[in-house]
């Protein structure tokens, strides 16, 4: 990968500044079966700054993911990590009873952050009066990107074909999924028909704004469809405007997870490296920060990315 793609899509990704990180905050959850902690990324400087929640993949913790996060807010947000039930920390297996309603405890955790948002910019020091509350995103991995999408406006089908509660959330505005499971069906393997019932996702109630983000070498060991089953957010969803397709991208996406981990079968830092910043250029966009730097981030790839990432409109 040329070094220059990497300086060019710097530009319409912002300026980097230092960064504050607190964590483990608390927050109050009654009825949830563990206590609920998060980490909070912020930069230093800033004011206005728009709001990042991100929900990991299956096993991980707030501590995660910092290819991502941390470069995100270097770059203006405030991104907060919750650890969910189901990470590793808590040893909650599948057989646990517990488990099958995580999925929706998941998408509650992330309400609860919105709910007790004032709270958690207080535990930053110095970041009080310097957050929008009015600009945030929803953004997960995976797992992750199943709870996001929730709030975003995609629903789960009951055993019936009938779509499930309206989970959707009126104080994000945008979001990003990433590695996000497709449709259910017949593809889907009996283990995550029996376990995963959040996996019959409909995507035609998804209206705002969403980026989907896959890679074209992601096989699921959940389904027999191949890696086009991680596009089936962009394709059923109206909200979903734009796909960015990693060219040779695993279920890891090149490593975001974190460097180094047992997980990430595609290490691969300029994937990263490309995928932090067009992912900071159409949060900027989507959450009114720059007007233009989602288009002009994915016209550099459109002309001189084509090795590294492929970006799909609608209606192109």
């Amino acid at each position: 990968m040329s070094v220059s793609l990497i300086a060019d899509l710097d530009r319409p990704a912002g300026p980097a500044s230092p960064v504050i990180s607190v964590a483990p905050v608390g927050l109050t959850a009654p009825g949830r079966p563990l206590p609920l902690q998060v980490r909070i990324s912020a930069p230093v400087e800033g004011t206005r700054l728009p709001v990042i929640l991100f929900s990991h993949g299956n096993g991980w913790h707030h501590d995660g993911y910092a290819p991502l996060t941390a470069f995100w807010a270097s770059r203006g947000f405030v991104v907060i990590q919750p650890t969910h039930l189901d990470s590793r920390r808590n040893a909650i297996g599948f057989d646990d009873p517990r488990f099958p309603l995580i999925w929706t405890e998941r998408i509650a955790d992330l309400k609860r952050i919105l709910d007790q948002l004032d709270d958690l910019v207080s535990a930053v020091p110095g970041l009080s009066g310097r957050v929008d509350p009015a600009r945030v995103a929803a953004v997960g991995h995976s797992w992750g990107a199943q709870t996001a999408q929730s709030l975003l406006g995609a629903r789960v089908l009951g055993p019936d074909g009938s779509e499930g509660e309206d989970l959707s959330d009126p104080r994000v505005s945008g979001g990003i999924l990433l590695a996000a499971t497709g449709v259910g069906g017949p593809h889907l393997h009996p283990f995550a028909q029996a376990t995963f019932p959040f996996m019959y996702p409909s995507f035609s109630t998804l209206t705002k704004p969403t980026l989907v983000v896959a890679g074209d070498q992601d096989q699921s060991r959940m389904s027999s469809r191949g890696p086009d089953w991680f596009t089936d957010a962009f394709t059923y969803s109206p909200g979903a405007t734009h796909l960015v397709t990693l060219i040779g991208g695993e279920h890891s996406l090149g490593g975001i997870p974190g460097y180094e981990v047992a997980e990430t079968t595609d290490e691969n830092p300029d994937r990263v490296a490309v995928l932090q910043r067009l992912t900071t250029a159409y949060l900027r966009t989507a959450l009114s920060v720059d007007t233009s730097s989602w288009a002009d981030a994915a016209s550099i790839i459109d002309t001189a990315g084509r090795d590294v990432a492929a970006i799909k409109r609608k209606g192109a």
